[in-house]
């Protein structure tokens, strides 16, 4: 199945709420984990991991 929207990130900690205001869905924070993607479990928006970002170490 195709994702709704495929949005790049920096991060592999997201939130998603839909982005459609008060028609959107709670807001849900999503952890990649050893994935350079996720799907939000409410609308389909499939979360990417840029090339080269995330793998920093962290400080």
């Amino acid at each position: 199945m195709e994702p709704a929207e495929i949005v790049e990130v920096e991060d592999k900690r997201v939130a998603c709420d839909g982005d459609a205001g008060p028609l959107g869905h709670p807001r849900v924070f999503l952890e990649m984990g050893n994935k350079d993607s996720i799907d939000c479990p409410y609308c389909g928006r499939r979360f990417v991991l840029k090339e080269g970002a995330g793998t920093a170490p962290a400080h």
